[in-house]
This record gives structure tokens, sequence and C-alpha cells, in this order.
């Protein structure tokens, strides 16, 4: 039986609908080895001596912009963050220019994070350096899909068929909530969603999810549930009534918890909305794999900087 070569060698990220099963994989696998790296007491490895990563970030982040960084500098690279709001786009510089005046300086990787969907894609079209999307808009976030299967295998759960995924809250406006969507679907889980009507897009079932009105039925008999940020600063008024109705009518909280299975797997891209769409007991519960997915997410960006930069090393399936 013929064998095909994965690899991701020079490959931009864009989002992970465009990414194989076996894409998947090969980065899960390199995570694993990662994480050692990151146990370790010196956490620095010279797989990246030599080549530059550019952090361009048109929002604010902690949790993606820290981690690449460290990813980039655990692996030997020099990494170097721009802050557009010091930086000549406040001068009137377009996407393109900032994107080829940082290729002039011969970097080998751009990892970026911009408001306008579509975005990391156009610079890919413009640019020869790797492009990592860490978050376009609504549209994607690959990195956080990753580290969320990543997450998820480490509390035992594969995800594929027989697994009941929820996810809740602002998928409107999430790239989180299409990201794991994607992915999820196209491993073959059964993927429900549930949160205030205005919230969830309209086509969303076309997608290969069920969509419920009420969270208790989506959350009921889940393995996971996924909870989305409420993303305020991108919503238009009249989303949903208050912040007090939507905890009390949408939020995730122990007594919903309950309705799931009890070896369930509650994750949040962050930062949490404590006592909005969390509950503060929540957050903290056993359950909870929220402080794995922030450490796991330096590992998915050190694999996704190492495959896509330097090759790193591939794995071969059967056709």
């Amino acid at each position: 039986m013929a064998k095909a070569v994965v690899s991701l060698a020079g490959k931009d990220i864009l989002d992970l609908a465009s990414l194989s099963v076996e894409e998947y994989e090969l980065v899960l696998q390199t995570a694993a080895e990662m994480k050692k790296i990151m146990k370790r007491d010196i956490k620095k490895v010279p797989s990246l001596r030599g080549k530059s990563i550019i952090n361009l970030f048109y929002e604010a982040s902690t949790r993606t912009r820290t981690s690449f960084e460290l990813a980039g500098k655990y692996l030997g690279a020099d990494v170097v963050n721009i802050n557009t709001s010091s930086s000549s786009v406040t001068k009137g510089e377009c996407l393109r220019d900032t994107i080829l005046t940082i290729q002039s300086m011969a970097c080998d990787a751009i990892v970026m994070r911009h408001p306008i969907e579509g975005a990391a894609v156009y610079a890919a079209q413009v640019a020869k350096p790797v492009i990592i999307n860490a978050g376009d808009g609504a549209h994607a976030h690959p990195s956080q899909g990753l580290l969320d299967l990543f997450t998820l295998r480490e509390h035992g759960k594969k995800v594929g068929k027989g697994l009941k995924m929820a996810i809740l809250g602002d998928v409107l406006y999430s790239r989180v909530a299409r990201t794991n969507i994607a992915a999820w679907t196209k491993l073959g889980a059964d993927v429900h969603v549930a949160g205030p009507m205005p919230l969830i897009p309209h086509d969303l079932k076309e997608l290969g999810v069920t969509v419920h009105k009420r969270v208790e039925e989506a959350i009921e008999g889940a393995d996971v549930i996924d909870v989305l940020r409420i993303q305020l600063e991108r919503q238009e008024k009249g989303m949903f009534p208050t912040a007090r109705e939507y905890a009390r009518i949408f939020g995730l909280n122990s007594n919903r918890l309950k309705l799931a299975k009890p070896d369930v797997t509650v994750l949040h891209p962050g930062p949490m909305n404590r006592g909005l769409e969390i509950s503060w007991d929540v957050g903290y519960c056993e359950q909870a794999a929220i402080r794995d997915e922030v450490q796991n997410g330096v590992a998915i960006r050190m694999a996704l900087l190492f495959l896509t930069v330097m090759g790193g090393k591939t794995i071969e399936n059967a056709d």
C-alpha cells in the first residue's frame, strides 16, 4: 500500500477547515514532544536558531501573543513583537505595506492577529514568509482549535464519533466556535450549539451541528462543553437583555453542569467573564481544563512554528 508523507513545511496556517486530519495528527504528535521541552529546567532547544518570527497583532492579546512569543524563544528563534498602536499603522500605513515592510527585513514567519475576516489569507497572498493566523475577526483561530484538541486528548477524549460536544454562548462573533466546529465535525463528533438566538448564525445548521434554544438540551449527556466568551466589544446593542439575565438563562453553572457526563471536560478560550458566561465555581471546578489549555497553547504553537518554518518531522500514513 502506498504511503503518503504528511508535512507542513512552508505552509501557511490560516484555518483548520483547510487542514487534513493527518495534518492535525502531525501537529498534536509534535506538540506532545514540545511539551516535554517545556517541563525541563532549561526550556530551550536550537531548532529555530537563526530564524526570525514577527508577532503582528492588531488586537489586544495576552494568551495567544505571549504563548507564540515563548514558543519561538523556547525553540531558539529571534522573536519581535509589533504592537500596531505604536507602529506606522497609526500613521495610516495599509496592511499590504506593513506586511511587505516586515518581509523586507528577512523574517521567516509572521504570526498575525487582525480584526477583519480574511486578513490572514490576504497576507499569505502578499507575503513570502509563513503566515500563521492568530485570529482574524470572527473567522478562524487555528492554534486555539488545535490546543483544544490536544487538551481533550490529554484528558482522555479523542475527538471523533460517539463524542457529544457542546458549544455555548456567543457563536456569532466567535472565531473559536467556527474553528472548533470545523475541526470537530471533520473528525466526526456530534456537535451541539446553544445561546441567545441573536448570537446564533442563521446558517449554522449547514455546518453539520445541532442548534438548541435551551442550554440544558445542548449540554445534557455532553462529553465536552466549550464555553465562549461574550464579546461585548464586537456586539451590537440588544443581543441579549442584561448580563444578569444572560447568566441566569445561558450561563454555565454547577447545576447545569450536572446534566453533562460526570467526566465532562469544560473548555474556555479566555479571557473569562466570570459570573456571566461561566460561574466562578465552574471556572475552578475539577472538570475545567482552562489552565491546561493555556499551557498547551505554548506546546501547540511551538509545534506549528517548528513544522512550518523548519519543516520539522513528518509522519507517514497509508493512502
